[in-house]
């Protein structure tokens, strides 16, 4: 795709026509096709919208039209259902992936025959269903109000203003939710889910910098309200299997200090 960057006004006036014809372009449901020949006002239309968005640039989009479609009806007609039958899937999908990745968290000899690996901890994979499923609607409702509040004149200032209160309250508080309750629904004492967060938090809060402006940023300019969760959810399944990975190599530490696993 090639969109011109100019300064000043002109420039500001290319991104949100492009911002537009990319909503348009993804909101709109598919038409079938019709043996109609193409009127004169159809065919100066579509020549109009070429103007603004080179069609093969964009051609990526119409695979997702079907599903983000379906998902906006669902999203419309059930949002809190959606975002919770939505988030499950995120929290499984990204629990699966870590235990693929990193392997099982249950106490190990370090010597142990991997042969002997448990190769899938169902129990750690309903511990992310449960916390996933406890924060699936106060997160919507956060990014409603992010979506709500703090919007300027400048697209840049009000963009940059939510990438702020996002990574400064949001974040840590949900990382701090995250590990504790994974501490917590382990087993672990209050004490040493305190000790989690300490270890995992400051972690995560520093490399989520480097993920969730982009995300946040791209999300508020081009996609639509409806389709933001599942937008941010696909990204996080991979962030998810981050945070999984980071608590359980947080654990192992622990369970290291105390003798359970040799160096």
């Amino acid at each position: 795709m090639s969109v011109p960057v100019v300064a000043g006004r002109s420039g500001t006036t290319s991104l949100f026509s492009v911002r537009s014809a990319f909503q348009r372009r993804l909101h709109q449901p598919l038409r079938r096709q019709s043996t109609k020949t193409e009127t004169k006002s159809q065919t100066a239309r579509t020549s109009n919208d070429s103007n603004t968005i080179p069609g093969a640039g964009w051609a990526w989009i119409e695979p997702l039209k079907t599903p983000f479609y379906a998902y906006g009806k669902m999203q419309h007609r059930s949002p809190y259902l959606t975002q919770l039958s939505s988030t499950l899937i995120i929290y499984f999908l990204g629990d699966l992936s870590a235990q693929l990745v990193s392997g099982p968290s249950a106490p190990q000899d370090s010597e142990m025959d991997s042969e002997k690996r448990i190769p899938y901890e169902p129990a750690r994979g309903l511990r992310a269903l449960v916390i996933g499923g406890i924060i699936s609607i106060p997160n919507y409702k956060w990014f409603i109000f992010l979506g709500n509040h703090f919007n300027y004149s400048s697209h840049a200032v009000s963009i940059g203003v939510k990438i702020l209160v996002n990574q400064t309250f949001f974040t840590p508080c949900f990382n701090t939710y995250f590990f504790g309750m994974q501490s917590l629904l382990s087993g672990s004492t209050v004490a040493e889910a305190k000790q989690r967060v300490i270890d995992t938090v400051p972690t995560s809060w520093k490399n989520s910098w480097k993920v969730w402006p982009a995300v946040t940023a791209f999300s508020f300019t081009f996609i639509l309200p409806q389709y933001r969760s599942v937008f941010a959810g696909i990204i996080a399944i991979g962030w998810q299997t981050y945070l999984s990975w980071l608590n359980l190599r947080a654990a192992e530490e622990e369970r290291r200090k105390i003798g359970l696993i040799k160096a």
